[in-house]
């Protein structure tokens, strides 16, 4: 979890991205609740950007029901390079996560066993994607095992369509081609090592949903996805926590939406989910709202209409003001889709 978020701005200039909330839960505390499903109760961070704030959020995890860590990088150390750092509590197999940005749902007990089966000493998670040509593609044999890796393939020269999830199990023993103190890399630096020195590296083919949440599209996507029930998160049950929620007689709600406590709306709202409303959000008279995430403490005007957009906390969108494709902070408003 190193960098600053550039994709997720102006969203992360005071947050850091494995704190940016997912339905009113850091995206980080979704990971958590996961790995415990899965019997995962030791989790060490490896963080280089605003680390504090994580570690003042998450504390030692005993709030979760797990044991944290922290390794802290004066200088970011690249993905392989920040395991490096943590070599100490690494003694046995580990799995490693892309724990800023990747989500998704996989049976980390398939992964698993897959991995003793092979006696592998490192195991790839592989999303199947439509288009290869925008990521590295690895390549394995019938057997799963990794051929060879190739970096951003022109389309139409492409030889697979399936790419590294970002997710990894490795054996304590790959620690030995990390170089110690150095910026490395798992993806140009470690695999390619371990295939040249002809260790057994095999990819674990995962069809579930798969999404990099690092741009604003997709991280609206991915609150919209969970809403939609396109993919579950053992956080999310439904409604928020509804304590405290005023909502006028008058004011009309089309799921599926979620309205954390102290919400007031007002009359003649109209909210058509997915919607997402953090803590402390108030809906003036006739305002409406569409496929949007607010954070906590927003306030939106009377007739003011807001569509396919995210505000972060601490907002005031004017009255009769149209926020449509676009990302609102308390200090810019940057659009949703990058120009072209």
């Amino acid at each position: 979890m190193g960098g600053p978020g550039t994709r997720l701005q102006p969203l992360t200039f005071s947050v850091p991205k494995p704190i940016v909330p997912v339905l009113n839960h850091p995206f980080l505390e979704h990971t958590f609740a996961h790995l415990k499903e899965s019997g995962i109760l030791d989790i060490i961070l490896a963080m280089s950007y605003l680390p504090d704030k994580i570690s003042e959020y998450f504390g030692d995890g005993e709030r979760w029901g797990i044991r944290l860590t922290y390794c802290v990088e004066k200088e970011p150390l690249g993905t392989a390079g920040a395991v490096k750092n943590a070599e100490k509590y690494l003694d046995r197999p580990f799995i490693v996560l892309n724990g800023d940005d990747v989500f998704l749902e996989m049976n980390l007990y398939k992964v698993a066993a897959f991995h003793r089966e092979k006696k592998a000493k490192a195991t790839i998670f592989l999303t199947h994607v439509e288009n290869p040509s925008a990521f590295g593609v690895v390549e394995t044999d019938s057997d799963k095992r990794v051929q060879r890796f190739i970096e951003k393939p022109p389309p139409g020269t492409e030889t697979t369509n399936w790419i590294n999830a970002g997710g990894y199990l490795l054996g304590p023993e790959i620690l030995e081609y990390i170089p110690a103190g150095q910026h490395y890399m798992f993806e140009k630096g470690l695999f390619p090592r371990l295939l040249e020195a002809g260790e057994p590296v095999y990819g674990y083919p995962y069809r579930g949903y798969w999404l990099d949440m690092g741009t604003l599209e997709k991280y609206l996507s991915l609150n919209c996805d969970m809403l939609l029930s396109r993919v579950r998160s053992p956080l999310f049950n439904g409604g928020g926590d509804m304590a405290g929620v005023d909502i006028d007689p008058s004011a009309a709600i089309e799921s599926p939406a979620v309205i954390d406590r102290g919400c007031v709306i007002g009359p003649q709202v109209k909210i058509k989910g997915p919607v997402s409303l953090g803590r402390n959000c108030v809906l003036e008279r006739g305002a409406t709202i569409e496929r949007a995430v607010l954070w906590d403490n927003v306030r939106v005007g009377s007739k003011a209409k807001l569509k396919n957009c995210i505000v972060s906390s601490n907002n005031i969108i004017e009255s009769g003001r149209e926020v449509v494709d676009c990302v609102v902070t308390p200090s810019q408003t940057a659009p949703l889709s990058p120009q072209r």
